[in-house]
């Protein structure tokens, strides 16, 4: 219940907020709640995933790209990610979540994304995403960065190809 929460609060908070470009990076604030808390009473690893989704929406609801996409009949879908954490979130504790554009490649959107709290590095994930119709079938990143009007010159890391290479899964394997 406690991330339908969040959601509302993003959906209402984006009226005030400044908008921004698709390729502009955001920064959505937090608090650790309770229900976040994990039995060690420091934040779950599975809710830092759950924050990087309402991360992930506050970057397309503010620059308009949600409505343009379901206006469309496409969704977004996380197909792949990797997150390292370096400190921990206890109660009660404020941070934001940093979301950029990291850049695409023939199949993906990428996605970087980092936590952070009084300046410093608390974990660092990296999304692999596609975006599917929901008559069926798949939206070519292409489309997307036509949709878009456009991107800017967005060079992925040499270290994503190997990364996504490594966590596909083929069809032989499932």
């Amino acid at each position: 219940m406690n991330l339908y929460v969040r959601l509302m609060l993003l959906y209402l908070r984006r009226v005030r907020a400044p908008r921004v470009s698709l390729w502009d990076e955001v920064r959505t604030p937090f608090t650790v709640v309770p229900t976040d808390l994990d039995v060690l009473m420091h934040m779950n690893n599975a809710r830092y995933l759950a924050l990087l989704d309402l991360g992930r929406m506050d970057l397309m609801l503010r620059s308009g790209f949600w409505k343009t996409i379901t206006d469309r009949g496409w969704y977004p879908v996380v197909t792949a990610q990797t997150i390292s954490y370096k400190r921990s979130l206890t109660l009660w504790q404020r941070f934001d979540l940093a979301t950029r554009m990291l850049g695409f490649d023939d199949r993906h959107v990428y996605m970087h994304q980092e936590f952070h709290r009084g300046g410093k590095v608390v974990a660092r994930a990296v999304v692999q995403a596609r975006f599917l119709r929901k008559g069926g079938g798949t939206v070519d990143p292409s489309e997307l960065i036509a949709l878009a009007g456009g991107a800017p010159d967005l060079e992925l890391p040499h270290w994503v190809d190997g990364w996504a290479a490594a966590t596909r899964i083929s069809h032989s394997q499932g």
